[in-house]
């Protein structure tokens, strides 16, 4: 199951393939207004034609460390974190970024960031045990304060996200068949939903993938879903009362030891994609594209992207005029203007995580410190 001896071989054999492999992850949407962070167009504001692709700019991070998530508050606010217990921040677009790393924390893996505003943050770091950790810095990072250390031996936290400021969620891999969601109403203090209010994992160690900090996305009204793999089916666990009760549906997506959703992503309380793969079929095609029409009771098959291999992650384009999914992985970075049916070549570069802030500016986010500014103009 994950969290064992077995499945953290399994989350770490991922992690040394990625590397080893430069692969590609992208971030989840990270929506610059209202409450989630679901993707949202319109507004009010002029919508964006992604007919053409779009402007890659490189950007000097300022840092060596795989950088693994990225969270934009809006088109000159980004924070980002990573390896060696890195994190990163922009006030002006990415013209500049301010590269530093949490006091005492190393040896962390930050996997997830939430950015709130310019000041105020969350990062979890990934890993067995208290290796899985919640911090929060209000003053821009001159100090961060360790909200939530997993006490479970055997639990793992992937990926956490937020309704808001103050109301957020946290994942982890089963334990003894059981999954381990946490929740936070004051943005300070974490608690456990009760474990018969989640359903339980299947046999053979079903569990999420810490990959861009995506296997969890909040939404409107409460609503928040968590994507699984490594199981007998690749699934989804949907909340419509803000993480207090949980249902959950199957998805066509592969199956398999090291296969199954690595990221969920939402445009509204209907419409979200999920996107995956098998971390054992590098080099092939397989079937790691699947959408919703109905929040998540029922997903059908998306289109085959043009790279190979697993997608680790994807991110809707806000201010796009049509719905527009960014998705990528060991074979490149795609993109799709039709939600997920067609999809379009972009990249070769690997990134782990990318997310966008309106009106279709983003920032993709890698190894060596990588940094790339997405703008369709």
């Amino acid at each position: 199951m994950h969290g064992s001896d077995s499945m953290n071989k399994r989350v770490s054999l991922w992690c040394g393939v990625a590397l080893v492999a430069g692969m590609v992850v992208i971030g989840g949407c990270e929506a610059g207004a209202g409450e989630g962070d679901e993707a949202r167009n319109g507004g009010g504001a002029t919508l964006v034609s992604t007919d053409a692709a779009p402007v890659l700019t490189p950007q000097e991070s300022g840092t060596t460390a795989l950088i693994q998530a990225v969270s934009p508050v809006d088109d000159q606010v980004v924070w980002a974190s990573g390896h060696q217990g890195t994190y990163l921040r922009t006030t002006d677009g990415g013209q500049t970024w301010h590269a530093a790393r949490v006091p005492g924390a190393d040896t962390l893996q930050f996997r997830d960031v939430h950015a709130v505003d310019e000041s105020t943050a969350y990062l979890l770091s990934a890993g067995p045990g208290d290796l899985s950790r919640i911090y929060k810095t209000t003053d821009a990072g001159r100090n961060w304060t360790l909200q939530f250390r997993n006490e479970e031996p055997e639990g793992f936290f992937d990926c956490f996200a937020f309704w808001d400021e103050r109301r957020g969620i946290a994942f982890s891999d089963a334990v003894d068949g059981e999954f381990i969601v946490v929740a936070t109403e004051d943005g300070e203090t974490w608690t456990r939903v009760p474990p018969e209010q989640v359903p339980d994992a299947l046999p053979g160690g079903e569990g999420g993938f810490a990959a861009s900090g995506t296997c969890v996305v909040a939404g409107a009204d409460g609503r928040a879903w968590i994507g699984t793999g490594a199981g007998t089916a690749a699934r989804v666990l949907r909340t419509v009362d803000y993480g207090r009760t949980w249902s959950v549906a199957e998805t066509p997506l592969v199956t398999g030891e090291m296969a199954g959703v690595f990221s969920v992503v939402f445009r509204d309380a209907s419409n979200g994609v999920v996107l995956g793969g098998d971390l054992a079929r590098m080099d092939e095609h397989t079937q790691n594209v699947a959408i919703t029409r109905d929040g998540g009771a029922a997903w059908t098959p998306g289109g085959t992207l043009e790279l190979a291999g697993p997608v680790y992650g994807g991110s809707y384009v806000p201010g796009a005029a049509s719905p527009t999914l960014v998705a990528a992985g060991p074979g490149g970075l795609d993109y799709s203007a039709d939600e997920g049916r067609t999809w379009v070549g972009l990249d070769s570069l690997s990134y782990w995580a990318v997310a966008f802030a309106r009106p279709a500016t983003g920032w993709a986010v890698g190894p060596q410190g990588r940094v790339t500014k997405i703008e369709w103009r």
